[in-house]
């Protein structure tokens, strides 16, 4: 009887004692290791260019209609239906489809796909002329 009353009392002492430890621990280190802003943390240039697609390279994606569109008439962008009769650009490699002012709104800032992040190749939208195929 006085084991069991003793093991209830001692027990949780100690793992509360071991729970604070850890926590002043996890304190003094994030106090400790803390860098001041902008000492050493190098900042990115700002600069004017773009990284997303040029309006040349905008024009070489394919357009179809909503009614071709295999993997889905969702517009990612819109978060919209794509009507059967509306036009839509085939984002090349993955063919994931949006409204053509979505996608074009879209690519002209980012050069990935809004669906699965896959980067557009430079390749698919302008492949070389000695192509053999």
């Amino acid at each position: 009887m006085l084991l069991s009353v003793f093991l209830a009392l001692f027990l949780p002492c100690v793992g509360m004692s071991a729970v604070f430890i850890v926590y002043v621990c996890l304190l003094w280190y994030a106090a400790t290791n803390t860098t001041p802003v902008g000492s050493e943390i190098p900042m990115p240039e700002k600069t004017n260019k773009r990284k997303g697609l040029s309006d040349e390279q905008l024009e070489k994606i394919p357009k179809i209609t909503g009614k071709e569109l295999v993997l889905g008439s969702d517009c990612a962008v819109c978060l919209d239906e794509i009507e059967d009769g509306q036009i839509a650009r085939l984002i090349p490699g993955c063919n994931h489809g949006f409204h053509i002012h979505c996608a074009d709104a879209w690519l002209a800032v980012n050069s990935v796909c809004p669906i699965c992040r896959g980067q557009l190749d430079t390749l698919l939208i302008d492949p070389p002329d000695n192509n053999p195929c």
